[in-house]
């Protein structure tokens, strides 16, 4: 077994990635491969063990004498790995914000995650993600969509998408807040094509109202008989 095994068959984490403390005298034995020498050596940030927990420890002076898994690092978790069919669908259209597939740096495409929190399961599965899980993004698209998702996670607030002049509405779904149950849907980054078409549908069913109730206008009375 590796390190990493042996640790966690002994701290036991629940399925949230949180353990007990650990005594550091409790390496003995068939875990004594986890005695610690000069720090904590395989629970360091590049150790397998790090990326995927969040690792704790507690000291008397210099010396550690307990360590606890505190919780699983989603983003680390998560495997951005993607279909090589959906790759394949994606790779060359065009850049579904700015319209262009170059060779350049920041106009080649990348295939973007929809939601960037990146925190479903689903799609971090090769076998169960879909199409509509992505979108085609050129590389400086990218780039500042995933500064706006990161903002967003830090906030719950959701980008405003009249932030671009001449977007009629904030949001194609929802509002500011961000909803862990209904997701990233709505936000313009998280699909700017179904933004566009629900944004006409909006408009064309407001200008229809606007001009029937011009021409057959209904008053008070009549609305409520």
């Amino acid at each position: 077994m590796t390190q990493k095994e042996l640790f966690l068959e002994l701290a036991q984490p629940n399925e949230n990635g949180i353990s007990r403390w650990v005594s550091v005298e409790e390496f003995v034995g068939k875990y004594k491969e986890l005695k610690l020498g000069n720090g904590l050596s395989w629970g360091r940030g590049s150790s397998h063990l790090a990326k995927e927990y969040i690792i704790k420890s507690e000291k008397k002076g210099n010396k550690i004498v307990a360590i606890k898994l505190d919780g699983l690092k989603q983003e680390k978790s998560f495997n951005q790995h993607i279909s090589p069919q959906i790759v394949k669908h994606y790779k060359n259209q065009n850049c579904v914000m700015l319209g262009i597939n170059g060779k350049s740096e920041n106009t080649k495409i990348e295939i973007d995650h929809k939601d960037g929190r990146k925190d479903n399961s689903r799609v971090s599965n090769t076998e169960t993600q879909n199409f509509e899980d992505f979108q085609p993004l050129c590389k400086a698209a990218n780039d500042v969509k995933r500064q706006i998702c990161k903002k967003c996670k830090e906030t719950n607030k959701r980008w405003d998408a009249k932030n671009i002049k001449g977007n009629p509405y904030s949001y194609y779904e929802g509002d500011e807040e961000y909803i862990k149950e209904n997701g990233c849907k709505g936000c313009y980054q998280y699909d700017p094509v179904e933004y566009r078409k629900t944004s006409v549908r909006k408009i064309s069913k407001e200008a229809a109202d606007f001009v029937s109730n011009k021409l057959f206008p209904t008053n008070n009375s009549e609305k409520n008989k």
